[in-house]
């Protein structure tokens, strides 16, 4: 029986306030020429399991991870390009509708790979946190999404088994694998409907629906 849902947080609950994303835009301003399924780890681990005092630092940490160093106005751009996401950033229009029903019937869990920037000011902008019995943050847990010991955690502060939690999120990568890897069943957001996965839903409202039939 099913008793927590596990969400991510971009991409699944909350639309991204820039196109592209803020890491794609990150990769072109670093003129970063490899694949965004290499880029993206890399720059999660550099910058999403600490705390830094301002994006400049955070980003040049990016830089060093990299082995590149960019002129200084590269870093201005891409600091504007993160607090413009900050400030446009919406919940999805189903969003919040189903996380009132959903809290009537589960447990619910906030799990994020994510800078130490922006992501409360969001959460308390929209007040999400009312929804949620857990957030874990990566950068205040040390260790990504895509890390099994994250699942663990949360199972742990959800007081629930792996067989009776389901994770919500839009990346097969970083949100289907790492909970496959934890033992725990995932649901795939696909909005676009372009990709291909056991368990999916087009948007959120069909969250309910598909979890009834997860045994």
């Amino acid at each position: 029986m099913i008793k927590a849902l596990i969400f991510d947080f971009w991409g699944t609950l909350m639309e991204q306030g820039v196109y592209p994303s803020p890491f794609k835009q990150v990769k072109y301003f670093l003129r970063l020429r490899m694949p965004f399924s290499e880029f993206a780890p890399k720059f999660e681990e550099s910058f999403m399991l600490n705390k830094f005092e301002n994006l400049y630092d955070g980003f040049k940490e990016v830089s060093k991870s990299f082995d590149i160093k960019p002129p200084e106005f590269v870093y201005d751009k891409i600091v504007g390009v993160w607090n413009k996401n900050k400030l446009l950033a919406k919940p999805y229009p189903e969003s919040i509708s189903v996380l009132t029903e959903l809290k009537k019937k589960y447990k619910l869990a906030l799990i994020a790979s994510t800078d130490c920037f922006s992501i409360n000011e969001i959460i308390d902008k929209y007040e999400l946190r009312k929804y949620f019995d857990v957030i874990i943050l990566s950068y205040e847990a040390g260790m990504l999404k895509t890390d099994k010991k994250m699942f663990q955690l949360v199972l742990k502060k959800l007081k629930v088994k792996k067989n009776e939690a389901v994770m919500i999120g839009d990346s097969i990568d970083s949100d289907m694998v790492g909970a496959e890897n934890a033992g725990v069943k995932a649901v795939l957001v696909d909005r676009k409907g372009k990709r291909e996965y056991v368990n999916k839903v087009a948007d959120l409202n069909g969250v309910s629906e598909i979890i009834a039939k997860i045994k």
